[in-house]
């Protein structure tokens, strides 16, 4: 079976088990973000490992389930709690499938969220930056033979991180006087975080920040004919002069203060699109 069939077979299981909910908008949560589903009207879930040709996540904060909720516009939304990650042992085909699946489903608009180490001498630990582009340190997910069915060949990503949804994020920030960065997200394998020189190189190739996944989600989304807008929660700083030493429970630590901003700020964006 290839990957185009492994789709219509996951997409069509979970239609019959959501009664054709039919998404507009995905979200994909990441480290320590899943609190973000309780601030959404969940319709209806469903547990990757019941979901046919799905991986299960294996990270602490991420709980692997497909939550369908809907918003008070009237929108629809899909969000997965718990990513997959290219430093789990997945083939990049495996970490990106449930993008193939959303698309399948019917989202337009994916939004991407993650943790990421602070490179830019200006961010603070805790800080929510938006995504403007990324730089991929990571195996391309589109990598192998193509299928026409998806999208072509050599698909452009100048408009990776869509600028109309950017705009419309900072503009509701603003509104809601939630102070907020822009920058560069450098995607890299891990799962070891980075060396002082790592840092350091990352900084002066144009990385504002640094963490290790989002890039083939929105690679693959933007191939699939998708606009992603992508959020980083500033988890911790490197590149200094000293080298602070960092463990993934500080990470999600810090991204737990951030959360109840985060969640106002997505809410309000989602509700105003």
């Amino acid at each position: 079976m290839d990957l185009f069939e492994k789709i219509q077979e996951t997409a069509a299981y979970i239609h019959q088990k959501t009664q054709e909910y039919n998404p507009e908008i995905g979200i994909v949560l990441g480290s320590g973000l899943g609190g973000l589903v309780d601030e959404l009207e969940i319709e209806k879930s469903v547990a990757y490992k019941d979901i046919p040709h799905f991986p299960v996540s294996t990270v602490a904060g991420h709980k692997g389930q497909l939550l369908f909720a809907r918003l008070k516009s009237g929108k629809k939304v899909v969000a997965m709690q718990g990513r997959f990650h290219y430093y789990e042992g997945y083939p990049m085909q495996e970490v990106t499938f449930p993008i193939y699946v959303m698309k399948a489903l019917g989202v337009k608009t994916l939004i991407v969220s993650n943790a990421a180490g602070g490179m830019n001498p200006d961010f603070k630990v805790g800080d929510i930056m938006f995504i403007k582009d990324h730089i991929n340190l990571l195996p391309n997910p589109l990598l192998g033979p193509n299928d026409e069915r998806f999208g072509e060949r050599f698909p452009s990503m100048h408009n990776a991180y869509d600028k109309d949804l950017l705009k419309h994020g900072l503009e509701t920030a603003a509104q809601l006087e939630i102070p907020v960065q822009q920058g560069i997200y450098v995607g890299t394998t891990g799962p070891t975080f980075e060396t002082p020189a790592e840092y350091r190189y990352m900084r002066v190739i144009g990385g504002d920040a640094v963490g290790m996944s989002t890039v083939p989600e929105t690679i693959v989304a933007n191939y699939l004919g998708m606009k992603v807008m992508g959020l980083s929660v500033i988890s911790d700083l490197g590149g200094g002069e000293v080298a602070l030493e960092v463990s993934h429970e500080e990470v999600l630590a810090a991204v737990e203060k951030t959360v109840p901003v985060l969640i106002r700020l997505v809410k309000e964006i989602l509700e105003r699109m």
